[in-house]
């Protein structure tokens, strides 16, 4: 058979493992090389070729090789406690700025563990242990669990058309990770753990600089925010998909459903009252990344001000863009319309002084077709009691608003920080809740197909690192969007759409992982969200309207 990678053809014997057959490409490779994408989809280095196919090397500079990387160095840590504290409940909790956020659930976490774990870490690295794949039916997989006792993995048998488990083990030890593992210990060998608050960090490096490690940045309240709805959830006792698929089974999920939207409730008042206290706030500026809710939430936000006395009236950034020529360009000569340059904040800062002095503006419409403000006798003027709500991705750069006094401003962080893991091992990523949510929102509303919203994806992404979490602690509030239910609701639209993509694009790989992420929720019909909830953006029937 034959293989093509980097355009030349390739005679192959079947069962050659991909390992064995580059091993020269790999050694040379500039950065470390941890998996391979055959026929787009990502596979272990060690996976066995029996077709024809193209193949590709994945380094540790690339989205899907960081992410083994990271899954890779948790392992290690597991078995790392595994051998000096066997009792110690791991739980990986938050990404936190290029580290892992963790804690013991059973135990203290003091120095003298973390510099135990530290060194045992760098000894399991250093003697490049073979982690290996091991596959059982599923009668087997059940005596291994009656056996070991251990949900590790375990969540794997509650699907009925899974014929096979599957479970990593590097020596004695065993665990389960929700995707592809680096096929040895060596390959992770840039990585520090430290104690923080209660728990440790377990940090990498990125992908831009995949050799070493980058400053650690503190986000207090990011992290402030990512614990207080952890543990309210672990106080219902719903905080891994185990335990909501429990609850569901059980017929309990409408309770959770509405104590979690009853949560959301709470937040948002609890903002409007801090807002209406402050009686210098004339302008509450709204953040977030893409598909976080923050037109949901805007609206929600504003019938609660204006039960506190306040009538929110909204001005929309959108129309406020330099004409197109003077628009700035990126890298590949493009409009570059997420960059702060391509506002016209000079006639935004008038027009919101204009406003807050009583006087009247003539507010631009802009033609997105020919790529110029209009003005077509749209008047408006603040009267007594009205708080403007502007809703945008540069709303926490005080490079928006610059002529208005900070303590006129209210700046308000909105995203899906997902507190739900899998189970203790494996963490459900922000990212992956955003990116579920906008390919159902996409499809729905706007006739996007879900590879089409991958293919943006990356762009999207590079927008909001530089746009939007550079300032997300420089918010009064944040608002954590994300719905614990929220996944076994979006599964319904969200895998028929993936399962849409072929293996012949490069986004095949992207789209089964998260496939099979999905999976793992049992399904929860959408006629249970409430009228009001943030997911029915995404989902349709919202009473705020589509």
């Amino acid at each position: 058979m034959q293989v093509v990678y980097e355009k030349e053809f390739i005679d192959v014997k079947s069962g050659t493992e991909v390992f064995k057959l580059l091993e020269d490409k790999i050694d040379k490779a500039k950065y470390n090389v941890i998996a391979c994408r055959f026929n787009n989809e990502i596979k272990s280095l060690n996976y066995k070729i029996e077709s024809n196919g193209n193949l590709e090397l994945v380094d540790i500079s690339s989205k899907d090789g960081m992410r083994i990387y990271t899954r890779g160095l948790m392992f290690i840590i597991g078995k790392a406690f595994n051998e000096l504290y066997k009792e110690a409940y791991l739980t990986i909790n938050y990404q936190l700025s290029n580290a892992m956020f963790c804690q013991i659930d059973n135990m203290e976490v003091t120095e003298e563990m973390i510099k135990n774990v530290k060194q045992k870490v760098q000894e399991i690295v250093e003697k490049d242990l073979k982690i290996d794949r091991k596959v059982m039916t599923r009668e087997e997989a059940v005596k291994f669990y009656e056996k070991e006792k251990t949900l590790k993995g375990r969540l794997q048998l509650d699907i009925k058309e899974t014929k096979s488990i599957l479970l990593y083990s590097c020596e004695d030890y065993y665990n389960y990770f929700y995707g592809v593992m680096p096929i040895s210990t060596g390959v992770i060998n840039v990585f520090d753990i430290e104690k923080y608050k209660d728990g440790f960090l377990v940090r990498y490096p990125s992908r831009e600089e995949p050799t070493k490690l980058q400053k650690y940045e503190e986000n207090k309240k990011l992290l402030s925010t990512l614990m207080e709805y952890d543990e309210l959830h672990k106080v219902l006792n719903v905080d891994t998909v185990y335990k909501l698929n429990k609850t569901i089974n059980e017929n309990k999920i409408t309770d959770y459903i509405l104590l979690d939207e009853a949560l959301h409730e709470k937040k948002i008042v609890n903002i409007a009252n801090e807002i209406s206290k402050r009686k210098d706030i004339k302008i509450v500026l709204i953040a977030g990344p893409s598909s976080s809710g923050k037109t949901t939430f805007a609206k929600r936000l504003g019938l609660q001000l204006y039960l506190d006395g306040l009538k929110p009236v909204t001005i929309s950034v959108d129309n406020y863009f330099v004409e197109r020529e003077e628009n700035p360009k990126d890298e590949f000569g493009n409009y570059d319309f997420e960059t702060l340059d391509a506002i016209d904040t000079k006639l935004f800062n008038e027009h919101l002084l204009k406003l807050f002095n009583g006087e009247e503006i003539d507010v631009p419409s802009f033609n997105f077709m020919l790529g110029k403000k209009e003005y077509k006798g749209n008047k408006m003027k603040l009267n007594e009691g009205e708080i403007l709500i502007v809703e945008g991705i540069h709303c926490l750069n005080d490079k928006l608003t610059i002529n208005i006094p900070k303590e006129q401003k209210y700046k308000v962080y909105i995203s899906a920080l997902t507190v739900l893991n899998i189970d203790y091992y494996n963490r459900i990523s922000t990212t992956d809740t955003r990116l579920v949510r906008r390919i159902v929102r996409d499809h729905q509303f706007r006739g996007y197909s879900a590879l089409h919203t991958l293919q943006m994806w990356d762009s999207v992404n590079r927008g909001e690192q530089k746009n939007i979490f550079a300032y997300q602690e420089e918010a009064d509030a944040m608002f954590n969007s994300s719905l614990i239910y929220e996944f076994a609701v979006l599964k319904n639209e969200a895998m028929p759409l993936l399962e849409a993509i072929s293996a012949s694009n490069p986004e095949y790989s992207e789209a089964r992982r998260l496939h099979g992420m999905l999976k793992y929720f049992m399904p929860i019909p959408s006629k249970l969200v409430p009228a009001t909830s943030l997911l029915r953006e995404f989902v349709g029937g919202s009473i705020f309207g589509d």
